[in-house]
């Protein structure tokens, strides 16, 4: 029987998603892509799913990127390329409702790196080393790097990571904002699972509304950003049961409409 590449596990309104390729350090192929793409879809669709951890198999890797080997078998890189957003798995990632979660151990390199900036958290254990080193191979992170890390850490030391293409180790990530927590490897899953707990506990209209709001900061000018995200808080203060928590929470807002 041939086991998933994607492993699949659901507890308590938390969907853990596992790539599973230990031996190849959970690097990913188009049969994992499609895997993961397919699972994502159902997860979306999953009422009783609140939030999605993704982790790694294995104990050397979160993900080592894309699988190189698979390139080398296209007619050209760009045919690769080309049959990667087939099943465009990072929009995907970007255009997902529900709030993601990486829990990353070992390396996380490549689009593997790439995966966990499209999570809303990311936890690491104190073993985890993250990097881009495409430059090496002579071509540009292509999973969207070189825009989504610039808008997690400062874009000086965004620059150097992609033009370098040197890894950064847990503590130096935590330290430039890469990841939010480091833990000891045995505490990895159980950090995950707080977090997720703390979201799940939280209104999920509310969460919903306030990912699009902070999203919202990523690609407009600060007038624009500040205009939306009101047209949002107003919207989830309708949601509320009564009118003093309007008043509250968004006398403010409710002035202005």
């Amino acid at each position: 029987m041939i086991e998933p590449l994607v492993l699949f596990e659901k507890d308590d309104g938390i969907a853990w998603l596992t790539l599973n390729r230990p031996r190849a350090l959970n690097a990913v192929n188009l049969a994992m892509r499609d895997e993961f793409w397919q699972t994502l879809e159902a997860v979306r669709d999953d009422p009783d799913v609140g939030v999605v951890v993704l982790k790694g198999s294995g104990e050397q890797a979160f993900c080592a990127g894309a699988d190189v080997k698979e390139f080398g078998s296209a007619p050209s890189y760009i045919a690769a390329r080309d049959a990667r957003r087939d099943r465009d798995l990072w929009g995907a990632l970007l255009a997902f409702r529900k709030p993601l979660i990486a829990a990353i151990h070992g390396w996380a390199l490549g689009a593997g790196c790439e995966m966990s900036l499209y999570c809303d958290i990311r936890v690491a254990s104190e073993d985890a080393r993250f990097g881009l080193p495409e430059v090496n191979l002579g071509y540009i992170p292509s999973a969207g790097g070189t825009q989504t890390l610039p808008r997690q850490i400062p874009a000086g030391l965004a620059m150097g990571m992609v033009m370098t293409g040197e890894p950064i180790d847990a503590a130096r990530a935590l330290r430039i904002g890469l990841v939010h927590a480091v833990v000891p490897r045995t505490s990895l899953y159980a950090e995950a699972r707080r977090i997720a707990h703390l979201l799940l506990a939280r209104p999920s209209a509310g969460i919903d509304l306030v990912r699009q709001a902070a999203r919202l900061a990523e690609d407009t000018a600060l007038s624009e950003g500040l205009a939306l995200s009101c047209l949002l808080a107003k919207r989830s203060l309708r949601s509320l049961p009564d009118v003093a928590a309007v008043a509250r929470l968004g006398t403010w807002v409710a002035a202005g409409g």
